[in-house]
């Protein structure tokens, strides 16, 4: 075997997703999974409810998670990367416990775990973390060998992922009318989160407004922003925007899509692309909040508009990961591979420190300087 695709010590991959409802039946106690904990009336879950029943109770996740799945198996057996890759998910099933029980029963002893968020931030790290650690102390219980849990590093500014996303771009601009498509604002959005949770996401000694949350973003818009500009020769105003917001009457950054889309209106913008650059796949936030709200909007206001495609199972982010598991590998066996990264930050740590993305509330975590597991 080619030792650069040599997975060892590694003998699995976990691809770990938030979940979602593949049913009308699902929908109420797949929320109740989402905000256990979290005190959010009934009648609030029945109105982002109907949402997911705009679309027949299924949220798209889990088949955009079955499709990268399998990407990943077929990329890898022709690469010859000898690695399976098990599915577990935060809010539905299949369950991430019952994925790593299923792996432990399989005799896997070291994981390495892809979560389909590419950014630093409580929800998108240090949760899966915890989830983990959940998963693993309910396998401990049982009497399991635990296996070892990795995660891989954040992909935000991997050439893999960023080139996917700009060549999202340039076919979204290609659907706007000829005669505004230069004119056209760039709307970089990704989910909305309190302002105290971005001030404090990251490793510590990046914490402060905004922190690596909004500074990650920053980055990929501008990295993508510019291969666009390489692209077409033409640059293009943009901006990092925000969506989905739901939760208690605190700070959360802003603007909203829907006020940016006003005040581009406003302005005399003649188009606009709407680049889903925080999600990794079309789920129900970039299906109902992009897809049905704000492009609802942007046609009441005449604002010609266009959503660029998130990375979904693109080959070139397959290969990234493919390349990502690579790198890991080599740094496990004490080599030191390329890092591929775009930008001035950097690739981003291969274990978090302790303090980064710090929980609501302290619970253990895996897969971190601070794992109970390690």
């Amino acid at each position: 075997m080619d030792r650069a695709l040599d997975p060892a010590p590694y003998d699995a991959l976990l691809l770990l997703s938030f979940g979602g409802p593949e049913g009308p039946e699902d929908v109420l106690p797949f929320l109740e999974n989402v905000t256990r904990g979290r005190g959010i009336p009934r009648e609030r879950l029945e109105e982002v409810g109907a949402h997911y029943r705009l679309f027949g109770g299924v949220s798209p996740i889990n088949e955009q998670n079955r499709t990268l799945l399998a990407a990943l198996r077929e990329d890898f057996a022709r690469n010859g990367l000898d690695l399976p890759v098990y599915w577990g998910n935060r809010n539905w099933a299949p369950y991430v416990t019952d994925t790593l029980r299923e792996m432990a029963r399989d005799g896997r002893r070291r994981v390495l775990v892809l979560a389909t968020s590419a950014y630093a931030s409580y929800s998108g790290c240090r949760q899966y973390r915890e989830d983990l650690a959940v998963a693993l102390a309910a396998l401990r219980e049982e009497g399991l060998p635990l296996p070892r849990v990795d995660k891989l590093r954040h992909y935000y500014n991997h050439p893999g992922f960023l080139d996917t996303v700009a060549e999202g771009v340039l076919a979204a601009l290609e659907e706007l009318p000829a005669e505004v498509r230069d004119g056209a604002h760039l709307a970089f959005t990704t989910h909305s989160i309190p302002t105290a949770a971005a001030d404090t996401s990251g490793p510590p000694a990046g914490h402060g407004p905004g922190g690596a949350y909004v500074a990650q973003h920053l980055e990929a818009a501008r990295r993508v922003a510019a291969a666009v500009a390489g692209a077409t020769g033409v640059e293009r105003p943009w901006a990092l925007v925000y969506q989905s917001r739901s939760g208690p009457p605190i700070p959360w950054l802003e603007p909203d899509i829907v006020d940016h889309l006003t005040a581009l209106s406003e302005r005399g913008a003649p188009a606009v692309v709407m680049v889903p650059v925080g999600f990794v796949s079309d789920h129900m936030e970039v299906l109902y909040d992009l897809d049905t709200e704000a492009l609802a909007a942007a046609k009441d206001l005449g604002l010609p508009a266009a959503r660029s495609a998130t990375v979904g199972a693109h080959p070139r982010f397959v290969a990234a990961i493919r390349g990502l598991v690579a790198e890991r590998a080599a740094a496990e066996r004490g080599g030191d591979p390329p890092r591929p990264a775009l930008g001035a930050l950097g690739p981003s740590h291969d274990l978090c420190p302790v303090g980064c993305c710090p929980a609501r509330a302290a619970k253990p975590a895996a897969a971190g300087a601070d794992s109970p597991f390690h």
